[in-house]
């Protein structure tokens, strides 16, 4: 169970901080909800307590692990497997994981792919996507502001 002010990072929204513990009415049952603040984009989020671990919710990772992270980047395999939906699919399914590694190997792919050729719509989407889930959370992290934080991932898409 979370409390109010753990920092906390969401799969698919990124990293933000515990503000509340509210209770709402849904269905006639008074359920638990964390209201998540979101880093990135002023954004509330309201996240079923009993759900936290089924989502994917889960504490920022440490400052050591954020360097290592970064640190590693450049070693981080690439993945380009054929066709747009299978790509799609697979990187979808790695950024859900929630997995800071995770994310940055779609980060270096797309980033790669697209120094290489066009992405997609959907896949631009997705790389800007995945890059704000992983600033976010670095930015808490370090401590710092949320364009710095973005600023580390960019030159991560490099041979």
């Amino acid at each position: 169970m979370y409390h109010v002010g753990d920092r906390v990072v969401h799969p698919l929204h990124g990293a933000g901080t515990i503000s509340a513990i509210t209770q709402r009415k849904t269905d006639g049952n008074l359920r638990a909800y964390y209201v998540l603040s979101l880093l990135s984009g002023n954004l509330r989020l309201l996240v079923p307590c009993g759900t936290c671990e089924r989502i994917g919710v889960r504490p920022v990772m440490t400052a050591a692990a954020a360097d290592a992270l970064l640190a590693s980047f450049s070693r981080i395999k690439a993945e380009d497997p054929p066709g747009w939906n299978r790509r799609y699919r697979e990187n979808m399914l790695r950024i859900r994981t929630g997995d800071p590694a995770q994310v940055a190997q779609v980060i270096r792919g797309l980033a790669l792919r697209e120094r290489e050729r066009q992405l997609s719509a959907g896949e631009r989407k997705m790389l800007v996507s995945a890059k704000m889930i992983l600033a976010s959370e670095l930015a808490l992290v370090k401590e710092i502001p949320l364009p710095a934080a973005a600023a580390l991932l960019e030159p991560l898409g490099e041979p």
